[in-house]
């Protein structure tokens, strides 16, 4: 594509995945480590991620970092390799050398949904792609996904760390557009004359986030004024801070352990106790255990009387010697 004078809209774009990339590399250097020296992009040849790859090219030039793409083919609607075939083309015509179609098996046996199981197929192949060429993969969630995931997280009555939704940063993937608005991907595209795929999953009811983004939203800006979307990204914010900050203070209060120490876990305060027991319970092999799991092993630390073991995914814990046990299986 030929280099041309940039419109207000992919002007903004750009100046996200930058800053973007900045905080990335001060974070990784603050820890010890360089930043890769390559990126990745997520690319299903939909608005935000094709106004994502274009931002993606402008900082790889300008950083002289090696750049890549991947479309991941979920196979799960009729024409699914065509639509990825012209995202590919569209790629190509961004000036993308190292772009590639990868198709995935979409498991649908655990019960997981559709939607989570499509998205732990990509994220494992956007994982394999990244890790092999070095680079760090930038996904192209915008500010209207965050205030659904907001909005669908308290719906579940989810805690801080649900309503915390996506971050910005998450090891070595980057959410770059977080902070810009669906219209204002749409409008990039309009600016660079991109034709963009409209997923029909985003207009199927069937889908809660697709309810959340046709009809809650909307009732909601017409009934409490605009900025309704802005203002749900602007708690995930928030409510990340907080959650980061209660989850170290919990991992100090009481480190991993192969067992828990009733009596230490009995002396912390509620939000850190619990946060302390999920976390031993995720780093023992438990799958996402519930807030209701949590409280039944609570009461193990809390209200002991001899009671039996408590179920959780996977397993059962038990208490003796002033300790919970987990036995997986």
């Amino acid at each position: 594509m030929a280099r041309r004078e940039l419109g207000p809209a992919s002007l903004a774009a750009v100046q996200a995945v930058e800053a973007a990339w900045s905080s990335h590399t001060v974070a990784a250097r603050a820890g010890g480590a360089e930043p890769a020296e390559g990126v990745l992009v997520g690319c299903s040849g939909g608005a935000d991620s094709l106004a994502l790859a274009f931002a993606a090219q402008r900082l790889a030039q300008r950083r002289r970092l090696r750049l890549s793409a991947v479309v991941v083919d979920h196979g799960l609607q009729k024409g699914s390799a065509q639509v990825a075939a012209t995202a590919l083309s569209q790629l190509t015509a961004l000036g993308y050398s190292d772009a590639v179609v990868v198709s995935v098996e979409v498991d649908l046996t655990q019960g997981r949904g559709t939607e989570a199981a499509a998205r732990d197929a990509r994220y494992a192949a956007l994982d394999r792609e990244a890790e092999r060429r070095d680079a760090t993969t930038l996904l192209g969630h915008t500010l209207d996904d965050q205030a659904e995931t907001v909005l669908l997280g308290l719906a579940r009555g989810s805690g801080t760390r649900s309503l915390a939704g996506m971050s910005a940063q998450s090891g070595r993937r980057l959410r770059p557009l977080l902070q810009l608005s669906r219209g204002h991907t749409l409008q990039v595209c309009a600016e660079l004359g991109l034709r963009p795929w409209m997923d029909p999953h985003n207009d199927d009811p069937g889908y809660a986030r697709v309810r959340v983004r046709r009809r809650v939203l909307p009732v909601l800006e017409a009934e409490l004024g605009p900025g309704v979307a802005a203002a749900l990204a602007r708690t995930a914010e928030l409510a990340r801070d907080d959650a980061d900050l209660l989850d170290q203070l919990a991992q100090q209060a009481h480190p991993d352990a192969a067992t828990a120490d009733c009596a230490v876990l009995a002396e912390l305060p509620a939000a850190l106790r619990r946060r302390a027991l999920r976390r031993w319970l995720l780093t023992r092999g438990v799958a996402e255990p519930s807030f209701g799991h949590v409280l039944a092993v609570e009461a193990l630390v809390l209200s002991w009387r001899g009671q039996r073991g408590i179920g959780v995914p996977g397993g059962t814990v038990t208490r003796s010697g002033g300790r919970l046990h987990l036995q997986l299986g």
